[in-house]
């Protein structure tokens, strides 16, 4: 089939309309219309080849809904018109440790991306700007009817990259949570915190978002840049999930843990980030990262989002406006996630 979309030819150069072919659907693969596509740092970072060359022309996208065109003979899990999405991966070896204990995004001979991964063919993924996919069964995942369509494309990476790490140190009821840093990522982290019952303090350099951190269902706000204020929570959070995809100092948050709290890292900095050793050492405090989740938790989150009637504050765009909207995601010019309606292309 032909599908259109927008691509960058180079790391220099910007989006353009961009015509290419997806195949037809194997036995096992569903076709997908893709109604709304989110754009993710991550999108910025590959394209303009920030983590390494990237394999051009470039078709990112990797927070994908749509309606299910047609699928292949031996598709069990899905109809024609379903309500799906696509997240970042689109295929993993399926036999390693981390793939038979539905840790996909651990793949330990690499999981397939949505966009900019090699194919076997010798091609390679083209994501979700652009108005049709092709994705394996197994890595379909289902939308919940309730939840407005545009809005829950985010969730697909945002949504689940905050959902899992705080799933998996177990936050609950009475857990004092901060979010440093109120942008894609970080938004997304408060409303989740929230639904699992936490205290959810914002971390923030602008002022500006007070309001904002209070509407998504902070119940405390911090300018990290007033000394006064920041000295009211050192020794306070249980957790700290930093979501700056930027450089910036980790000393300050590793102060604000509790003794045995816990620095988890989701935003991705272009550039290393040097680790305070005293802040672990006094308090044994501890540091992790946390990398999108598995099939099986994505659609876990999705479900739970049903639930609570969570989905991204969204602001949607035309195709001709993704070069200008990666200006602006790079300024913190959003709030929270742009999103490429697809049904233009």
């Amino acid at each position: 089939m032909q599908a259109k979309g927008y691509a960058n030819p180079s790391a220099e150069k910007p989006f353009a309309p961009y015509s290419f072919e997806r195949k037809a659907p194997g036995p096992n693969e569903v076709a997908i219309d893709i109604a709304f596509c989110g754009i993710c740092h991550s999108d910025i970072h590959t394209a303009r080849s920030e983590w390494g060359p990237a394999l051009y022309p470039c078709v990112p996208g990797h927070e994908i809904v749509g309606h299910v065109q047609a699928v292949g003979s031996k598709v069990t899990k899905f109809k024609a018109g379903d309500k799906v999405g696509v997240g970042c991966m689109v295929n993993s070896c399926g036999t390693c440790g981390s793939c038979k204990e539905n840790l996909e995004q651990f793949c330990e001979k690499g999981f397939t991306g949505t966009y900019n991964s090699p194919l076997p063919d010798g091609d390679y993924t083209k994501g979700g700007y652009s108005n049709h996919v092709v994705v394996d069964q197994g890595f379909v995942l289902s939308v919940p009817d309730n939840l407005d369509l545009a809005a829950t494309a985010p969730l697909l990476c945002a949504g689940i990259t905050t959902y899992s790490p705080l799933r998996h140190v177990g936050v609950g009821k009475g857990d004092k949570v901060a979010i440093l840093g109120l942008g894609g990522l970080g938004h997304m982290g408060v409303k989740i915190a929230a639904s699992f019952g936490a205290e959810v303090t914002v971390l923030s350099r602008s002022e500006n978002k007070r309001g904002d951190a209070e509407k998504l269902g902070a119940n405390n706000f911090v300018i990290t840049n007033n000394p006064d204020e920041v000295a009211k929570y050192v020794g306070y959070f249980d957790y700290i999930l930093d979501t700056v995809s930027a450089p910036h100092d980790l000393g300050q948050a590793m102060s604000l843990l509790k003794r045995q709290g816990t620095l988890i890292l989701v935003g991705a900095s272009d550039k290393p980030l040097e680790v305070p050793a005293f802040g672990l050492i006094f308090g044994r405090k501890k540091m992790m990262g946390s990398l999108i989740g598995g099939i099986a938790e994505t659609q876990e989150m999705l479900d739970h989002c049903g639930k609570h009637n969570i989905v991204s504050d969204i602001e949607m765009i035309d195709p001709e406006q993704i070069n200008e909207a990666y200006e602006r995601t790079l300024k913190s010019d959003v709030k929270y996630r742009f999103v490429i309606d697809c049904k233009k292309f």
